[in-house]
């Protein structure tokens, strides 16, 4: 049935069941089940209205995130037509004013909940779609978007918190003025956790690193950037542990960034000596043949070999090239590590190591 028909019917349906009213008013408890019952089908065909006619012009646009919006409206302008209906309900059973109170209190606390949980994944979802569709001076960008979506929910949760009090008759102006008291008692005994919830809103405003890069401290841990929080950072290593790190420290310490620079590649060093007298062309070929013949090993940048210096035994040289993500140096650093060796079994070419000769001058007696 056409939202329009549908409507139109309840209209007659009412207009229908006014002369039963009358004798309905005689008992109250009647009167009230009823109007919750009414109340309960108000509101699912509400749901069906926004699914059926709002959603149909939702999906013919082309944003996509309004779509999840018509999905999540459902449940919160369900259950405020559901409450609104309990509301009125009580109205013919004159209960008295504390009960009454508090059953109205109980039921805008859990609509201010409903809803506010519905703002904090709305907020999300804009969030989520800006920074996917942004642009080069954004405010909005994918290392933005944690500070953002978790000043959104602190600021939806201070609303909430608010409207809860007011729900509950209680005077605000009392509490705010202890606040600035207790804040400063806070302050004091809660200096590190304040220090590490400040250092990571400018962690999350100057965006030294994202999510996904890798990253290496000044104390040696290097790891993937999993998380940034308000209060902590999380890496993952190579070896699968995850490291909590205060935002606090993290403001204060050096960090080289291994995925940032123009691109995500990275580059790696193959150093290797050989020794004196080697054929330093047929080197240079034979590095630079195994490099670009490795199909881990990006082709641009190319792959580059650097003599670097006479060493006190060898000649030191330096095959350099790119891979496309941080974590892949490990495992190419092995593959052209292998590959040099033998091939340079193969060309007789000598990778010189430390010897040392014994000359006895002369036996014991």
């Amino acid at each position: 049935m056409p939202a329009e028909q549908q409507t139109n019917f309840i209209a007659d349906l009412l207009q229908s069941l006014e002369p039963y009213m009358v004798y309905v008013n005689d008992y109250p408890f009647i009167k009230s089940v009823a109007i919750f019952f009414l109340a309960i089908f108000v509101a699912r065909l509400a749901t069906i209205i926004l699914a059926r006619v709002i959603g149909r012009v939702a999906r013919l646009t082309n944003i996509k995130w309004d779509d999840h919006v018509i999905e999540l409206l459902h449940r919160p302008l369900f259950w405020t037509v559901i409450f609104i209906g309990l509301l009125t309900a009580l109205l013919p059973l004159k209960l008295p004013q504390a009960v009454a109170s508090l059953i109205t209190s109980i039921a805008a606390t859990l609509l201010i909940i409903v809803w506010s949980s519905f703002l904090a994944r709305i907020s999300r979802l804009v969030l989520q779609s800006m920074s996917q569709h942004r642009h080069a001076k954004s405010l909005v960008q994918p290392q933005t978007q944690p500070l953002f979506q978790n000043l959104g929910f602190i600021f939806i949760l201070i609303i909430a918190t608010y409207f809860i009090f007011r729900a509950w008759h209680i005077d605000m102006t009392a509490w705010l003025a202890s606040a600035g008291i207790v804040g400063i008692a806070i302050g004091f005994a809660a200096k590190d956790t304040l220090a590490n919830l400040f250092s990571g809103v400018f962690i999350l405003a100057d965006a030294p690193y994202k999510l996904g890069d890798y990253v290496v401290l000044d104390s040696g841990e290097r790891g993937k950037v999993t998380a940034i929080g308000l209060r902590s950072t999380r890496l993952l290593t190579r070896d699968d542990v995850e490291i909590t790190i205060p935002n606090a420290i993290m403001g204060n310490t050096r960090i080289t960034n291994e995925s940032g620079g123009p691109y995500e590649k990275f580059r790696i060093r193959v150093s290797v000596g050989v020794a004196y007298g080697s054929d330093i062309d047929q080197v240079k070929a034979i590095l630079m043949d195994i490099a670009t013949n490795e199909e881990h090993v990006c082709k641009d940048p190319e792959p580059r070999v650097r003599f670097r210096k006479f060493g006190a035994s060898s000649l030191d040289l330096d095959l350099m090239c790119w891979v496309n993500k941080p974590e892949e140096r490990g495992r190419v650093v092995d593959i052209l590590n292998t590959a040099v060796y033998k091939r340079f079994n193969q060309e007789g070419v000598e990778i010189p190591y430390s010897k040392h000769d014994l000359y006895i001058k002369e036996m014991p007696k």
